[in-house]
């Protein structure tokens, strides 16, 4: 039996089912319902505009939490912009600076492993500058390694934009050597922590990286915030992808100006609430640790994969994942028809291509199912996942799959 904690902070768990996927959104604990809650229940005001005490406590807590993320990426507060998600930070690079800076024949590195919103924007400024893709080649686990981005840097490159964590593989990025590397090149670096900010710490000073995109919805806060930093000498001299409210100094008729960073990326009303709600996260993550974290993860998943490596009539793509994830099909069996079955059995999964179709090419196949563990999750859940995986193949093989 394993002794869980954390568990009982997650009211969506009282239904009796269990959740195998964090790596599409995680769960939210009570205290972070609580902090959003608060924000509509007792404060309901707009930042940075009024001096009534509601808006003055708003600021406060929208500014603190800025505070809190830095501290916990080990950042300044003015590197620190808010975001709508990990999409939203990674399409706001490919404008400001991509679109802006690279020409024709510059070349961008990127993965096979990559989410769809960490490749498509980068597949677009190619489109607009002339710029071209170059992909790392994988190696036969399916992983970026330090010895394949070397064969692909050169004086051309200008930007790396790649994964951290794999979202389908849970691969761990050798990240930090490939950025020393590219910026012997003096090329920018752009990571994409989506699947990393929950499972391992995070550092951008020791990485040393230009930008990083993460989302609070996939670390146990809301939805609709998300983080991007970026180095405060780079975001100095770009200009922003938005215009309007909050974000200007001074607006004339022939001329405006705009507020210094990160305020001059944060146009309009953001989503207040939500900050507060990712606070909440930030402070539910660092009370537990994310050593820990990553430890309780790690002894859930080996015991998930030992069983499911005894099952005939499955494959088992990633064998090696360090973060949880575990990306399987049964035998001859689409993934969406199989799905179906898991979630009469109160079993959730995610069945599709995880928004990253290049490696489900890479892998051979259409789609997968993925199974993510976190920290509500238990010996007791994988049983439950291991035996209705077993159903499920006789269940299918049944029907002459």
């Amino acid at each position: 039996m394993m002794n869980n904690p954390w568990k009982k902070d997650f009211p969506q768990l009282t239904d009796g089912s269990v959740y195998f996927d964090t790596a599409a959104t995680s769960l939210k604990p009570q205290s972070v319902i609580e902090a959003v809650n608060h924000y509509y229940h007792d404060l309901s005001a707009n930042i940075h505009r009024g001096m009534y005490e509601a808006a003055v406590i708003t600021t406060e807590l929208y500014e603190r939490t800025r505070e809190t993320v830095a501290h916990f990426i080990n950042a300044n507060p003015e590197e620190v912009i808010y975001t709508r998600s990990t999409t939203a930070g990674l399409n706001m690079v490919s404008y400001i600076y991509g679109l802006e800076k690279l020409n024709e024949g510059d070349e961008i590195i990127v993965s096979e492993l990559e989410h769809h919103s960490s490749f498509l924007p980068w597949q677009n400024v190619a489109k607009k500058t002339g710029a071209l893709i170059r992909f790392i080649e994988l190696n036969q686990e399916g992983r970026i390694t330090v010895e394949a981005f070397k064969k692909v840097l050169n004086d051309k490159t200008k930007v790396v934009a790649l994964t951290y964590v794999s979202n389908v593989m849970g691969y761990i990025t050798p990240i930090k050597e490939i950025i020393e590397l590219a910026h012997q090149y003096q090329a920018i670096v752009i990571v994409d922590a989506a699947q990393a900010i929950q499972h391992i710490k995070v550092d951008v000073k020791d990485l040393d990286c230009d930008f990083l995109a993460f989302s609070g919805h996939k670390m146990l806060g809301p939805t609709g915030i998300g983080i991007l930093f970026g180095k405060y000498a780079l975001l100095k001299e770009l200009d922003p992808m938005e215009y309007g409210g909050d974000m200007n100094e001074d607006v004339n008729k022939d001329v405006s100006t705009w507020k210094e960073a990160p305020f001059k990326f944060e146009a309009g009303t953001m989503p207040i609430a939500s900050v507060l709600g990712l606070e909440a996260a930030i402070r539910y993550i660092e009370n537990i640790g994310i050593q820990n974290i990553h430890e309780h993860v790690t002894k859930v998943h080996r015991y998930a994969l030992a069983q499911l490596n005894q099952i005939s009539g499955i494959t088992i793509y990633n064998k090696g994942s360090e973060t949880g994830i575990i990306s399987f099909n049964i035998d001859n069996v689409p993934s969406h028809d199989a799905i179906t079955f898991f979630a009469e059995k109160k079993v959730a999964l995610r069945a599709g291509q995880h928004c990253a179709k290049l490696i489900c090419d890479w892998l051979g196949i259409y789609s997968c199912m993925r199974a993510s563990i976190y920290i509500y999750n238990t010996y007791k859940d994988v049983d439950l996942l291991v035996e209705t995986v077993k159903q499920a193949v006789e269940y299918f093989q049944e029907l002459g799959f």
